[in-house]
């Protein structure tokens, strides 16, 4: 018969994997609990399935033969009683055979002795409390109390499972764990279960995080890092202390109602009191204006917040040590920065311009897709850590732009999580709101993925994201050539240049539609133009023969060479993004 095996390699970790299985273990494993403990639902519904059918051939087998036999003088009834009784055995013995491998499994993981999830502890001294704390902080896991340091099995006393209730209740905020009984060698041991929490727990007003072995002890700093992190102490909500109605412009707040009106139906008069308005819009807090107030309405935000400015800078070449051609710092309430920052960007950021067949009007595109852009702005303005003395900046190169954000990604997430659906999580949910009432953000989580998929339509790499650990980095690569003067720079023909506009709009080109473009060329020399760009870094090709296409080559392959001359970057004065 199979018993259930818990597939190790599964896991992420060693501690992981062990917590997993203990929990598997302890879970309700109190000898007059057996059904309960070592029956999951899979053997169970597997036995009975083995059992029925071999009832079935007994039966069919006692049905057909016992009669015959019986009449015979050969078998009596009784027969019958020994058949349910072979039924009853089979069911009975996977059983035994699942509470002494769930029993080894206990002894292996107490011989592995303690671990990040996993505290033994003698006897419910008040020192269990601070483990149970640390879990609730760090990461879930299980104080096994009757348990030695070194993984003897001494065990306690029945009382012993209220005395470790009240401890954990003592907690600040309270702590209501899962307290198990487990029995081994006729020992009660307590199996106490505890899930990492929400809210930042002290235990005799110290707090404590699970390191190791260790319930490490929180200083001051880290405990108002953690509540930071935890959402329990957040700047957007906070009252700026000093701040006055008089430091509120007042046309700005009739700006924001109008506009928050009318893009997602705001139901606050624009003539509102100035007080009325930042009451209902939730920006006072104990009849004192908020840090978010003076940011979106502000007179002069700067005066309470220096950090709160955009550094705008403007680079010749590829890196910061290049030529620094242009540099703004752009002041202001954090709603008028999104504007003004976006006017550096396209003062800076050349558009391409072209005629097609059978188009009257010039066709005309920004190096970057506009959208792209104003999502990145926004999503630096409003999830910025503005505690940190560091500002936004927006840092323009030859071939690429870059949104640097202060601050972290939340807790548990990665690069990765921003690529993928994931939920809203903002830094400063107040500020967010405000910035979503305007539709300069959406609340859903999308902005990242909206991002991508942007820049994908483009015709532009997949942007990256990069979290230092003190900034968030995101960085869009351009293609050089979208630029015509750039193309014939690299000395591209005519022809040349107009595959590589054809690659820009579909993505891709084969040698048939190179040929469909120019009906008079010969498939050689279609091959050569190709084989040309491929060899100058712009296409690269895909498959062999008749199955291959080229495509835009990624943006750090292509040539290197003198930055574009400056009129050939500026129609962006005729009125910025589209």
């Amino acid at each position: 018969m199979k018993r259930k095996e818990i597939n190790w390699k599964e896991s992420k970790d060693k501690n992981k994997d062990r917590i997993g299985l203990c929990n598997s273990i302890l879970r309700g494993s109190s000898s007059n609990k057996l059904m309960k403990i070592f029956l999951p639902a899979l053997i169970l519904m597997f036995n009975l399935a083995v059992a029925l059918f071999i009832l079935a051939l007994i039966t069919t087998a006692t049905i057909v033969t016992i009669p015959m036999a019986y009449a015979a003088g050969t078998v009596s009834h009784p027969v019958r009683g020994i058949n349910i009784g072979i039924f009853g055995i089979i069911l009975i013995i996977p059983l035994l055979l699942t509470f002494v491998s769930g029993k080894k499994k206990l002894f292996n993981i107490i011989e592995k002795g303690e671990s990040q999830e996993l505290e033994f502890k003698q006897k419910p001294s008040e020192d269990i409390g601070n483990s149970i704390c640390s879990f609730a902080n760090t990461n879930s896991g299980i104080v096994l109390v009757g348990v030695s340091d070194k993984g003897e099995i001494t065990g306690c006393s029945k009382k012993h499972e209220q005395q470790i209730a009240n401890i954990a209740h003592t907690c600040k905020p309270a702590i209501y764990p899962k307290i198990e009984e487990v029995k081994i060698d006729n020992k009660l041991v307590f199996a106490v279960k505890v899930k990492k929490s929400g809210s930042l727990h002290s235990c005799k007003n110290i707090a404590y995080e699970r390191i190791g072995t260790h319930d490490k002890p929180l200083s001051p700093e880290e405990v108002i890092q953690h509540a930071k992190n935890l959402g329990n102490i957040r700047f957007d909500s906070a009252i700026c202390e000093g701040a006055t109605l008089k430091d509120i412009d007042e046309g700005k707040v009739m700006l924001f109602l109008k506009k928050a009106k009318k893009q997602r139906g705001l139901d606050i008069e624009e003539n509102s009191l100035i007080e009325e308005a930042m009451m209902r819009l939730k920006l006072l807090r104990d009849e004192k204006l908020t840090n978010t107030a003076i940011l979106l309405f502000g007179k002069n935000p700067q005066h309470f917040f220096l950090q709160s400015e955009v550094k705008c800078i403007m680079f010749k070449g590829t890196n910061v040590t290049g030529h620094m051609i242009d540099m703004k710092l752009i002041k202001g309430d954090i709603i008028n920065q999104l504007k003004k920052v976006e006017d550096f960007i396209f003062e800076h950021i050349p558009m391409a311009a072209w005629i097609e067949d059978w188009k009257l009007q010039r066709q005309e595109k920004w190096m970057y897709p506009p959208k792209a852009i104003r999502e990145s702005l926004a999503n630096a303005l409003a999830h910025r850590d503005y505690e940190s003395t560091s500002k936004v900046q927006v840092r323009i190169f030859d071939d690429r732009i870059e949104f640097w954000n202060p601050g972290s990604l939340p807790i548990g997430w990665t690069v990765e999580t921003l690529k993928q659906k994931h939920e809203s999580q903002p830094r400063n949910p107040l500020i967010a709101k405000h910035f979503f009432l305007i539709k300069y953000i959406e609340e859903v989580g999308t902005g990242t993925n909206k991002i991508i998929e942007w820049c994908a339509n483009w015709g532009l790499p997949e942007p990256e994201f990069e979290c230092t650990g003190t900034s968030m980095i995101n960085t869009f690569y351009n293609f050089k050539y979208v630029d015509d003067k750039y193309l014939i720079k690299l000395g591209l023909n005519q022809r040349q240049r107009k595959v590589v506009g054809y690659v820009i709009e579909n993505k891709r080109i084969t040698n048939k539609e190179l040929r469909d473009l120019f009906p008079t060329i010969s498939g050689e020399t279609a091959r050569l133009n190709l084989s040309g760009l491929v060899k100058k870094g712009i296409l690269v090709k895909h498959g062999e023969k008749k199955g291959a296409y080229y495509s835009l080559a990624y943006p750090k392959n292509i040539p290197n060479i003198p930055n574009i001359s400056q009129e050939s970057k500026t129609l962006s004065k005729k009125g910025g993004a589209k």
